[in-house]
C-alpha cells in the first residue's frame, strides 16, 4: 500500500514595506502603518519537503560551535573588481561569502556596470552571470558593443533558483550575479515571480548557498516609482551590503551609494559617467560638481560634504522669488525638504530675515543627494544671497549644522574638508567655531562662527 503525503500549505499575509506577516488580510499594516501593502504568502510545510541536503558536499560545514577566542581572526582577502569607485563603495572590495544587493531605476546602468566588472574579473576568477530578463544573445551584443573581453565569463539564462544553484555546484564559481531577483522563482512557493513570497524565499535560498560555499553573490533589484526597492523590506536585512545606483533622466553621471555595508563605511559614493563604452569611473567627483558659471551668481554657494570616507565639494543653489499665490512654495532637490522648512523658521527667528511671502527653491548641482546636516549653513547663506541679490565670493566654501536655537554646531572631519577645499583653489571658508584648526591652513582664511547672526555678518 502506497501512502501519498500531501504538503500542508501555510498561508500568511506579508507587508511589502516592512516585511511583517499577519495570519489574515487587513487593509493597514499594524507595524509600519502603510495601507494596502499586504500580499498573500503561500508555502508548503517544512516537514513535507524533500529530505536531504539542498547543497551536496556542504552540509554541516558551519555546524561547529566555537568560542570567540578560538575563531581565526585572519583578515579575509577581498576580491577587487578592477573598478576603483566600485570597490570604494563596497569597502575596499568584495568579501567571499557576502551577499550584495544593487538597486536602481530602469536604465540606470546596473546590468552594464556588472557586466563590465564580471568580464574583467573572469580573466582571473571564475564568474557566473545569470540573466533572467534578457537572452544570452542580448547580453553578448551589449558586451561586444562595449568592447569587453568575452572569452572567460560563464553565462546562464535561467529563472529557477534550484537550477541556478545546481549549475553553480557543478561550476564552482567564485562570483555569481543574479539579474534580477524579481524574475527568479522557487518551485515550493506558489506565487508569481516578483511577489513578496518569491523574492524573499529565493533571496534566502541563494544567500544560504553563498554562505555555505563561500561564494560572492550579487543580486540586482528593481526600484519602484517611490524610489524604494521592490519586494519585502526584510530583504535588506538578509544581505550584507546594499548599494543604489542613482541617476536622473537628463544626467550622464551615475552615483553609486552605499546604503548598508557590514564590511565598510555607509553612505560611501562612487561616481560614474555613462559613455558609449559603458560606465567610466570619475576619479575626482568634485571637479564635475564644481562646473560653475564664469561670473559669480547670487544664491550659489559651494559646500564640502563628507561621503563615506572622503570629502566632496558640491555647489548648492538657491532661488528666492515673490510668490504669485497665497501659499508660498518650498521645493528642495537633493536635500531634505522638511529640514528646509525648519531652517527657514530658524532664519526668521534668529537671523531676522523673513521669507514667509517668498517662494524658496533649493537645488544641489549634479543630482547628488546630500544626507548629512553639514549643508544647513550653506542653504541659509545661499537663500540670503538670492534674497538680497548679492553674489558671494567664488572662492568661498561653507559648511556647518544649524540648531533650532540659532547655534552653529560642528561637523565631523572638519580639517579634512578644509584641506580638500584648499586643493581645489578655495581661499576663504565660513565654518563652525569648533571646526577651526588650531594652527590654521596655509593659503586659506577661515572664519569661525558660533551663531547664525555671526555667519550672516560674515557675508555682509
Amino acid at each position: 500500500m502506497v501512502v501519498t503525503t500531501v504538503a500542508k500549505v501555510k498561508v500568511a499575509y506579508v507587508c511589502g514595506d516592512c516585511g511583517s506577516d499577519f495570519p489574515k488580510w487587513q487593509g493597514r499594516c499594524d507595524d509600519c502603518g502603510a495601507w494596502n501593502t499586504l500580499s498573500e504568502f503561500r508555502t508548503g510545510n517544512v516537514g513535507a519537503k524533500k529530505s536531504g541536503s539542498q547543497f551536496k558536499g556542504y552540509a554541516g560545514s558551519l555546524s561547529e560551535v566555537q568560542t570567540l577566542g578560538d575563531i581565526d581572526l585572519t583578515n579575509v582577502p577581498r576580491l577587487s573588481s578592477g573598478v576603483e569607485e566600485f570597490d570604494r563603495v563596497l569597502g575596499g572590495g568584495m568579501v567571499p561569502g557576502s551577499a550584495i544587493l544593487i538597486g536602481g531605476h530602469p536604465g540606470a546602468g546596473k546590468s552594464t556596470l556588472l557586466l563590465q566588472v564580471l568580464c574583467r574579473m573572469a580573466k582571473s576568477q571564475s564568474a557566473l552571470y545569470v540573466t533572467g530578463e534578457e537572452s544570452l544573445q542580448q547580453v553578448a551584443m551589449r558586451a561586444q558593443r562595449l568592447s569587453l573581453p568575452m572569452d572567460s565569463l560563464q553565462m546562464l539564462s535561467e529563472t529557477s533558483v534550484e537550477a541556478i544553484c545546481a549549475v553553480a555546484e557543478n561550476q564552482h564559481p567564485k562570483l555569481i550575479v543574479i539579474d534580477s531577483i524579481q524574475v527568479v522563482r522557487q518551485e515550493d512557493v506558489q506565487s508569481a515571480p516578483g511577489s513578496v513570497a518569491q523574492v524573499r524565499e529565493c533571496a534566502a535560498y541563494l544567500i544560504r548557498y553563498a554562505k555555505l560555499t563561500n561564494t560572492i553573490l550579487i543580486l540586482v533589484g528593481h526600484v519602484t516609482k517611490d524610489g524604494s526597492l521592490a519586494g519585502p523590506k526584510v530583504l535588506e536585512h538578509m544581505i550584507d551590503c546594499s548599494v543604489m545606483l542613482e541617476s536622473s533622466t537628463d544626467n550622464r553621471y551615475r552615483t553609486l551609494r552605499g546604503v548598508k555595508n557590514r564590511f565598510g563605511a555607509v553612505n560611501e559614493i562612487g561616481v560614474f559617467a555613462m559613455t558609449e563604452k559603458g560606465l567610466r569611473e570619475v576619479k575626482n567627483p568634485s571637479a564635475i560638481f564644481l562646473s560653475r558659471a564664469t561670473e559669480p551668481a547670487a544664491g550659489s554657494v559651494v559646500m564640502v560634504v563628507w561621503e563615506g570616507t572622503r570629502p566632496i565639494l558640491i555647489e548648492l543653489q538657491a532661488l528666492v522669488d515673490d510668490s504669485q499665490f497665497g501659499n508660498p512654495r518650498r521645493l528642495a532637490v537633493g536635500v531634505d525638504q522638511n529640514r528646509l522648512s525648519m531652517l527657514l523658521a530658524v532664519l526668521h527667528r534668529h537671523g531676522g530675515i523673513q521669507v514667509g511671502d517668498q517662494d524658496v527653491f533649493v537645488n544641489v548641482v549634479g543630482g547628488v543627494k546630500v544626507m548629512e546636516t553639514s549643508a544647513d549653513l550653506t542653504q541659509l547663506l545661499a537663500i540670503v544671497s538670492s534674497l538680497r541679490d548679492r553674489p558671494l565670493a567664488s572662492d568661498l566654501v561653507v559648511f556647518g549644522e544649524v540648531g533650532l536655537s540659532g547655534e552653529i554646531r560642528p561637523v565631523p572631519s572638519g580639517q579634512e574638508r578644509l584641506n580638500s577645499a584648499v586643493k581645489h583653489g578655495f581661499k576663504r571658508a565660513i565654518v563652525p567655531q569648533a571646526n577651526v584648526p588650531k594652527n590654521g591652513i596655509k593659503g586659506m582664511e577661515i572664519v569661525g562662527v558660533s551663531t547664525l547672526a555671526a555667519a550672516l555678518a560674515a557675508v555682509e
